[in-house]
């Protein structure tokens, strides 16, 4: 059964649970990111740096609905309201949440809210070929491959493909 979940922009108090996350080379496998061993007062930083942007940047925690517990993370970046397009990207550092749906409703939600609330026309995301989980979930809820970035992230010793993917929004 699917965990019912909720969305919530982050907050200092996740800031602890994400940087276990980031410094989880198993979860950090999954991302677009190199690993690298991050240190608390890096990602402190790094959330100050975030409240200071949030203009162009949305951040928001995927939680449990019956616990609060964190799940996992989900955002969309570098927001060009001019364009009205933005990055989308998605983590679950939760071990137990992965295949259980989480995933596809918070891309969902956030995806509903990209559109609807902040009239965006156009989300895109890379990842990586070898991610075959995210690529289906990607394609289930509507995005359309646009091309490869060929050898575009190294890791585990070798380089890697990222694939280019986007959605837009529906006309009435």
């Amino acid at each position: 059964m699917m965990k019912e979940i909720y969305l919530r922009e982050l907050s200092i108090a996740d800031v602890e649970t994400l940087n276990e996350w980031r410094n989880t080379k198993k979860t950090v496998d999954y991302l677009g990111a190199n690993f690298r061993y991050v240190d608390i007062g890096i990602d402190k930083k790094w959330f100050e740096n975030y409240q200071n942007n949030r203009v162009n940047n949305v951040r928001l925690a995927i939680c449990c609905q019956e616990t609060n517990k964190l799940l996992g993370a989900v955002y969309l970046l570098n927001i060009d309201w001019l364009n009205r397009n933005t990055e989308f990207a998605i983590w679950l550092g939760d071990e137990s949440s992965r295949g259980q749906g989480v995933g596809k409703r918070a891309t969902t939600l956030v995806l509903e809210h990209a559109f609807l609330d902040l009239n965006l026309h156009k989300v895109y995301l890379t990842v990586s070929e070898n991610n075959q989980a995210a690529i289906g979930l990607y394609n289930k809820v509507g995005f359309k491959k646009e091309g490869t970035l060929m050898d575009a992230v190294y890791k585990n010793g070798r380089y890697t493909n990222m694939i280019l993917m986007a959605i837009i929004k529906k006309s009435n």
